[in-house]
């Protein structure tokens, strides 16, 4: 992401915004192009990645299933592999914590885009959130760096991830076929591209609305293969033991952690709020509350019955679980043809989902807001520069076909950092609770705790990436597990 922190200029306001501040509703902080403003009431110059890529007309429902896009996805798939390093009992503890935090988080983080909104500071980015709130140009760098590169990874992930999907089918069609998977992230490259044209982020809500559905589909697919797997009268002896070593059952511990945040994070939830029609306060509650309805469902259900079927013999995805290298799928054909038909669909929803911020960047400096989104100004330069991004980071996913075995470290050095620790400091420095009220000090808790955790979670993460490493291999054509 590009910007300058400190204290960058103000742009020169006309003299009518001089003399009338406009309604805290309509007013945009844009810390990148207007530190101070919100001292005087003074709107800045409308940007283009605010006016055309995060354009503000929205409903409630609307933003619960861009939250819901960014959250719930094919990683849920890997929940069975998390319950494995913990076990039942602190497993499905650790995952109503996470769940439990995340949504406390992300409510907070609401509040405080609340608060500053009646302020007459309207944060439409992560990156202008915390540095009006912690004031602090290091901070802002720490957002921009972090974000950028969830928001890549992520995207990165999900081409790599629907490429191995077209994988999958194309082999079981053609077992000996001479197409590889570099091929299918192309096919995968050019659709992506093609729907990224889509102007602004509030113009995916139908497409999310049918990644929720997508959601419930697959993790009803695959439980319901889960449990016949776990119920054949020749299933292998189900072992819920942990490893007898101590200290690899606490790397196992904390990589699981790692896995739970990167599920639950998102990282976006400002630019989420942004596609909210103003005001936009108290809408989100409403959003995180149909959101955690999908979250409860679509968790649960493929982790516990992933964990029960294979318990710590399940494989970081439990769809590779079902379809082992060697034997005979444990599902029916055309039910494990579904679920990876459906799952390679919300892989591209989840895609665009996470390119918006990159696009909103873009824009920001590429387009003209004086000019329509659709004349040709800014048609040209957002085609030649979405292609051109999303072109990239399919070169990545063909160079990194190992990319899912990055998922902890992204969790532990990105999510937790963005979705655990900022939202409660930001809280505490931004509506100032009494320091001794349980709200604060719960705060702190969380932000000691998950500063803790993400640290050792990052520790235990490389340490399995460095482990792995010896199967890795560049531009390999197939995804490396």
């Amino acid at each position: 992401m590009a910007g300058t922190g400190g204290s960058p200029l103000l742009r020169s306001p006309s003299p009518v915004m001089n003399t009338m501040p406009p309604p805290p509703s309509a007013a945009v902080f844009d810390v990148e192009a207007a530190s101070g403003a919100h001292r005087y009431g003074i709107k800045p110059a409308a940007d283009a990645g605010a006016a055309f890529v995060l354009e503000s007309k929205g409903k409630w429902w609307h933003a619960g299933f861009h939250l819901t896009t960014a959250i719930v996805g094919p990683t849920v798939l890997t929940l069975p592999y998390a319950l494995r390093g913990m076990g039942w009992a602190l497993g499905l503890v650790a995952l109503t914590a996470v769940a439990a935090v995340t949504f406390y988080a992300y409510y907070l983080m609401s509040r405080v885009l609340d608060h500053c909104e009646a302020n007459g500071r309207r944060h439409i980015r992560f990156r202008e959130l915390a540095a009006d709130v912690l004031g602090s140009g290091w901070v802002f760098y720490l957002v921009v760096t972090v974000q950028t590169a969830i928001n890549a990874g992520i995207t990165v992930g999900s081409i790599l991830l629907a490429a191995d999907c077209l994988q999958i089918m194309y082999s079981d069609l053609a077992p000996k076929g001479p197409l590889k998977l570099y091929h299918f992230i192309i096919v995968v490259a050019v659709v992506l591209s093609l729907l990224s044209q889509l102007p602004s982020f509030h113009s995916l809500r139908y497409i999310n609305l049918g990644s929720l559905l997508l959601s419930f589909g697959y993790t009803i697919l695959v439980s319901a293969a889960c449990i016949r797997a776990g119920a054949l009268s020749n299933a292998p002896a189900k072992d819920y033991s942990l490893s007898s070593s101590n200290s690899e059952k606490t790397f196992n511990a904390f990589l699981s952690i790692s896995i739970l945040a990167s599920v639950f994070g998102n990282g976006i939830l400002p630019e989420i709020q942004a596609t909210l029609a103003p005001p936009a306060a108290g809408k989100m509650m409403k959003a995180l509350v149909l959101c955690y309805t999908v979250v409860f469902f679509t968790f649960y259900l493929p982790a516990i019955t992933g964990y029960w079927a294979f318990g710590n013999k399940v494989q970081s995805n439990v769809l590779q679980s079902l379809m082992p290298d060697e034997g005979p799928s444990l599902a029916p054909t055309w039910l494990l043809g579904l679920a990876v038909v459906l799952v390679l669909l919300q892989l591209l929803a989840i895609a665009l989902v996470y390119s918006q911020v990159a696009y909103e960047i873009m824009e920001k400096s590429s387009a003209d807001a004086a000019h329509g989104r659709f004349s040709r100004r800014n048609v040209v330069p957002r085609v030649a520069l979405r292609t051109a991004y999303v072109a990239a980071c399919a070169f990545v996913a063909a160079m990194l076909p190992f990319f899912g075995d990055i998922v902890g470290v992204v969790g532990a050095v990105g999510f937790i950092p963005l979705d655990f620790v900022l939202p409660v400091v930001m809280y505490n420095m931004a509506l100032a609770p009494p320091r001794r009220s349980p709200v604060y000090l719960a705060n702190v808790a969380i932000m000691v705790v998950f500063t803790g955790v993400g640290l050792i979670g990052a520790v235990a993460s490389v340490r399995k990436l460095v482990l792995d490493a010896g199967q890795f291999k560049l531009f390999s054509g197939n995804v490396v597990d």
